[in-house]
């Protein structure tokens, strides 16, 4: 007998299923307006884009206690930021290097950054960030505290030393830690095949002695429901885990990157896996929401990336008095 397919409805809220679904949307439509104040020279220096990696952190965020539970991730950051609930405004601010900015301006868009949100950066040095997250699982460990840390990192960074020291101090101290690659196939221009001795970066933890599991990033409620289980067993075991969750960048690197070294035919594939596309058309064929509704949402966010641009754009620079500011604690 044929199993009967389990409805979203019967195992998510209508309202999660929505709230996830305009989370990757806002990212989207935020990423696209960076993008395009790039272009128009509003924003300088680096400048790294989040399209198509947005159920990585929609997913992971949604399965934390965002009241205790900590986060730290790469210079890929504006989707990490906006998940992690800073406002649209102060983060486009940030990249235009304006005072009203998370970091007044001085951050810019690789070092994102709010204590109040448990948001800990937003790190431009790859790897230098994992050794910080396992300090503040230490922390939490030693102050006693029912926090867990998630540490986002990409494929470029899992062969550095940092990586592989903070993975056996977590496992030997038992740190509320997970270790998270996110694979977006790419270190910088170089396929991750390519420099590296095993394709399944999860099985890494074995040397350690660690849970590890590979998960596809591109549908969001797969990520939800993996990360779950891996932060239950930080928060109540102190277990640490090392995942690598399966993604793609749409767009280059950076903005200087014109991706000349992938296929039309892979980038097709890729963009055939939309984790925006695959949990609204889940939704719509279920008639959670409709077509008209799903374009009301895009409006809003597009509005809500154009509100961005408007209070960067009309917000101060810093002053001449404020380069010393903030230099030493």
């Amino acid at each position: 007998m044929a199993k009967t397919k389990t409805k979203l409805s019967d195992t998510y809220d209508t309202q999660f299923l929505t709230d996830l679904l305009e989370e990757m949307i806002l990212i989207r439509r935020f990423e696209e307006k960076a993008g395009q104040c790039y272009g128009l020279r509003k924003i300088g220096g680096f400048c790294h884009l989040y399209i198509g990696q947005e159920a990585v952190c929609v997913g992971a965020y949604a399965a934390l206690d965002k009241k205790k539970d900590y986060v730290y991730t790469t210079y890929r950051d504006h989707g990490h930021a906006l998940s992690a609930g800073m406002d649209p405004g102060v983060l486009m601010a940030e990249l235009f290097g304006k005072v009203t900015g998370c970091s007044k301006g001085k951050g810019g868009s690789m070092h994102l950054f709010d204590v109040d949100k448990n948001f800990y950066g937003g790190h431009g040095i790859v790897g230098a960030h994992i050794p910080l997250a396992t300090g503040t699982a230490l922390k939490i460990k030693y102050m006693e505290e029912d926090g867990v840390v998630l540490c986002f990192f990409g494929d470029g960074a899992i062969h550095n030393g940092a990586f592989h020291e903070s993975v056996n101090l977590a496992k030997i101290w038992d740190l509320p830690v997970i270790f998270i690659c996110e694979n977006n196939q790419y270190g910088m221009g170089t396929d991750f095949r390519r420099v590296s001795s095993v394709e399944d970066f999860s099985k890494k933890a074995v040397g350690y002695g660690i849970p590890g599991q590979q998960i596809d990033g591109m549908d969001v409620l797969t990520v939800y429901e993996e990360m779950k289980k891996y932060v239950d067993l930080a928060r109540n075991e102190r277990t640490p885990s090392l995942l690598e969750i399966k993604t793609y960048r749409y767009v280059g690197h950076s903005m200087s990157d014109p991706a000349t070294y992938r296929s039309k035919d892979e980038l097709k594939e890729y963009k055939e896996q939309d984790p925006i596309v695959i949990l609204k058309e889940k939704m719509i064929s279920e008639k959670i929401i409709t077509d008209e509704q799903y374009s009301e949402m895009d409006a809003k966010y597009k509005a809500i990336a154009k509100d961005a641009e408007k209070f960067a754009e009309e917000s101060p620079e810093p002053g001449l008095e404020t380069l010393h500011e903030d230099v030493f604690a």
